[in-house]
């Protein structure tokens, strides 16, 4: 009997597994519909960059799980570490009281982040590390005197997740319109798009097209008022839409608007911190130092859930005094058994090199990936570090993309499901323009590339010819 059916057997059968899915389990961001009437993938085991579902078929994880098993699955060291901690202290709190491995852990990322961000605020993941920074950054107005300050910038189509602060920071429509009215406050401005950039009302080189996008930023603050302005939220590679890379010079500027308007830049790195950029944080690769980090995801390589919002000495100040609390906080926030899971992986990013790997490799993937241009369905390759988005389109030389229906039968109706089937484990979305993400463990190397590829072109070009 293999490991997979091992599993299976003694989990239930496949048929028992898929019943009790459709009783009872309901979904995240999907369609529950399609689990009543199909059934639904269910994974039982993982191994590097592989993971096997409940009939025993292998597929390529070409999404990390969820931009997140960055030191790749199976790592029994994380799981024996995770073991001893839940036998030695399991749980406690950190409201009034502490425990060493939430200490050891906020002192070490104090130490791989930029600048004076030297203050660590856990959660138990990246949209609370988000509302977090929400709820700081008006508070710490406040008690500068300046409760005026409220408002929060993002750009377009950008995701910071789904609790009600962040999703008002969340620069996608159809994704809040039914929670309406969310919190006040939450303003958007173009994202770093360049292959759309005309779609703007941009021409210009990529270097113009970076000040011209943060000078939108500064536009809007001025026409908010910058007395109103609390932060501006921006993750270093935009996820939705299909990984928006900041063009050269961007971040920079952004960092002048901020500081000449006193408004907070908070760097959103729930995906992107970890290696995924190929440094600890992504805001190290584009040269600039926020206010406040947000990440989560990769912390762990998803062994045990965590989040942080890692806050400069400037923020921090006005808490250390006399009666000043911040009122906040999660009952799972820096877990013992997660912060301890942590640490070990922040140890096997070291030893294996991890990050360099990936500064390494990511012209190899980004040149494997444009080999895909020369399908009539590839409009664009983007993206930095292992994190790579491809965007679809219905007509190359025009780059015309397809209506709201042939996105639906495109992406939903063949490309998901015909990727999983070919054994790639990776996303095609279209928040935005229909686009397909990829974000491989950091372990893999050319041999995956190649076979990401070579996979895609073929289901592409199929995809292609049904149109």
């Amino acid at each position: 009997m293999t490991a997979t059916e091992q599993l299976v057997t003694a989990t239930g059968s496949e048929q028992d597994l898929q019943a009790k899915a459709r009783d009872h389990l309901w979904m995240h961001f999907s369609r529950q519909s399609v689990l009543e009437d199909h059934g639904v993938p269910v994974i039982v085991r993982g191994e590097g960059h592989t993971i096997w579902d409940s009939t025993g078929r292998s597929y390529l994880d070409g999404l990390s799980g969820l931009f997140v098993v960055n030191a790749g699955h199976g790592r029994r060291r994380l799981a024996e570490v995770a073991a001893r901690q839940a036998e030695q202290l399991a749980f406690f709190p950190i409201w009034s009281y502490a425990h060493p491995a939430a200490i050891e852990l906020a002192d070490r990322l104090a130490d791989l982040a930029p600048g004076d961000l030297n203050r660590v605020f856990f959660s138990t993941g990246g949209g609370e590390a988000v509302e977090t920074a929400f709820k700081l950054a008006k508070h710490y107005w406040k008690l500068q005197g300046r409760p005026t300050k409220h408002k929060v910038i993002s750009r377009a189509v950008a995701y910071h997740g789904t609790p009600h602060g962040a999703l008002a920071i969340t620069g996608i429509p159809a994704m809040k319109e039914m929670f309406e009215p969310v919190a006040p406050g939450g303003f958007r401005v173009p994202n770093t798009n360049y292959y759309r950039a005309d779609e703007m009302g941009f021409s210009g080189s990529p270097e113009e097209f970076g000040l011209w996008a943060a000078n939108r930023i500064e536009e809007m603050i001025l026409f908010e008022g910058p007395e109103t302005v609390a932060a501006v939220f921006l993750e270093p590679v935009q996820n939705s839409g299909g990984c928006f890379p900041p063009p050269p010079g961007y971040f920079q500027r952004v960092r002048e608007i901020c500081d000449r308007y006193d408004v907070l830049l908070v760097s959103d790195e729930v995906i992107c911190a970890f290696g995924r950029i190929g440094n600890w944080f992504a805001c190290d690769t584009y040269g600039y130092v926020p206010d406040m980090i947000t990440c989560a995801k990769a912390m762990t390589s998803g062994y045990s859930p965590i989040g942080a919002t890692i806050v400069s000495d400037r923020i921090y100040e006005p808490f250390r005094h006399g009666q000043t609390a911040f009122y906040h906080g999660y009952t799972f926030g820096g877990h013992p058994v997660s912060a301890a899971v942590a640490l070990e992986n922040l140890r096997i990013f070291e030893e294996e090199g991890l990050n360099e790997r990936v500064r390494e490799k990511s012209p190899v993937f980004r040149a494997t990936l444009e080999k895909l241009l020369d399908l009539p369905i590839v409009g664009d390759v983007r993206g930095d570090g292992y994190f790579f988005g491809i965007e679809l389109v219905k007509d190359k030389a025009t780059k015309e993309t397809f209506s709201d229906e042939e996105s639906e039968h495109l992406l939903r109706g063949f490309l998901s499901k015909a990727l999983f089937e070919a054994g790639l484990y990776c996303r095609a979305d279209d928040r935005g323009d229909p686009v397909v993400q990829l974000a491989p463990p950091l372990t893999v190397g050319e041999t995956e590339f190649d076979q990401i590829e070579q996979i895609l072109r073929g289901v592409l070009s199929e995809a292609w010819s049904h149109l």
